[in-house]
């Protein structure tokens, strides 16, 4: 879905601003939800991508699943309407009270990925009186083909149980009374788009299920994780295509008679929902180089300074003939760029520019980096039934 800005509401606002529009993220959940049910998949949305309120009131209202991976996300699932028995708890460092947090919840389970943690939850469990549910994270050693800060799949990874851990894992688990083993768990990276490697994620699925069943170990589920990409070049184009992505599950995954599937997508839900809105403050003219001086940073959105990550950017107030500009923020670092050689409309002092796409990972990894305020937040449907100078 197309994105229209409605700039002359948009000048009204102090910059820069998170905009995110519902339309567009309604038409990606229905979408994704009745293409998961044509198979009977669970989908947990990961609330790292975007935590915000009304963004997972309307997920949850829509009977998704949470993917959490500390206390404070459990917390937030909660309290905006995820049931606890779909919540699933994921992350290498789960401290003690999160550990608590999830007993007393009775969330869904704990993806565990480490023995020493699977001596903590049990240790925990077991001082309660109760029974911890949790899925095995399995290192797969697959590549992902990404960005090699988010590949998280290959050996020697803080991520997940490796192969030569799999025997103590068992041993334990043989003997842990106050643990339930309830599926295995996989997650190889982010921003995916090489759909091949998902079909090497099943194979390789395939393999360490067979041979935990050798071990009298049957899962109930198979959790695949996340990791499905979105074309940062076309935001208004089509999304993710979930319709393949489910179907690769469905014809390479080889599953037991009840056996369920379940998915923990993030940016592919909220991505293309979420725009960063700000204002030109200056034009630097150089001999080589023209400077785009804006009022949002890398405090507003990192990825670009984290992971050289390409995100779209439009000068929405000007239809002018173009030139190349770098992009860059106020911030006090050489890193604070959103592009280089950007061609846009000529470009003046006042000028709004939207860098789309930011929708996961823009707000959730914000910071206050110069003592800067965290940039506010509008939604389309409070611009349109709003008059935002009010």
């Amino acid at each position: 879905m197309k994105t229209k800005f409605p700039v002359e509401r948009f000048q009204q606002l102090e910059t820069p601003f998170y905009y995110y529009d519902l339309d567009s993220l309604d038409q990606t959940l229905h979408e994704v939800a009745t293409l998961a049910g044509q198979y009977g998949y669970r989908i947990h949305y990961a609330l790292k991508a975007n935590a915000n309120v009304p963004i997972l009131k309307r997920i949850s209202a829509l009977g998704y699943g949470a993917d959490c991976v500390s206390g404070y996300e459990i917390r937030r699932a909660l309290e905006t309407g995820f049931s606890p028995s779909d919540i699933v708890f994921a992350g290498v460092g789960k401290a003690d009270w999160e550990i608590e947090l999830g007993l007393d919840h009775g969330i869904s389970c704990f993806n565990s990925e480490s023995v020493q943690e699977l001596e903590v939850i049990n240790e925990i469990a077991a001082r309660k009186g109760v029974k911890a549910r949790v899925a095995l994270r399995i290192n797969p050693n697959v590549d992902a083909h990404t960005h090699h800060y988010i590949t998280t799949g290959v050996e020697e990874n803080k991520f997940g149980i490796n192969p030569w851990d799999r025997e103590q894992v068992v041993r334990f688990l043989t003997m842990a009374r106050n643990i339930e083993f309830v599926g295995l768990h996989f997650h190889i990276g982010s921003q995916i788009t090489n759909y091949d490697v998902f079909k090497g994620l099943c194979i390789r699925i395939n393999e360490i299920q067979s041979w935990f069943a050798s071990q009298m170990l049957m899962a109930k589920s198979i959790n695949v994780g996340g990791g499905l990409g979105v074309n940062y070049s076309d935001p208004d184009g089509n999304g993710p295509d979930f319709k393949t992505y489910f179907e690769i599950f469905k014809h390479h995954l080889d599953l037991q008679p009840g056996q369920e599937v379940h998915f923990e997508p993030g940016r592919a839900l909220v991505a293309h929902s979420g725009s960063l809105i700000s204002r030109v403050l200056y034009v630097k003219e150089g001999i080589k180089t023209h400077f785009a001086i804006l009022d949002a940073g890398m405090t507003e959105l990192i990825r670009p300074a984290l992971y050289q990550a390409f995100h779209l950017i439009q000068n929405i107030t000007s239809s002018a003939d173009g030139k190349l500009y770098d992009v860059v923020g106020p911030i006090c670092e050489s890193s604070d760029c959103f592009g280089k050689a950007v061609y846009l409309p000529e470009t003046h002092r006042g000028d709004l520019i939207a860098i789309r796409s930011t929708g996961a990972y823009g707000e959730t990894m914000s910071s206050n980096y110069n003592l800067r305020e965290k940039a506010k937040t509008w939604y389309s449907d409070e611009i349109q039934s709003n008059d935002p100078s009010k």
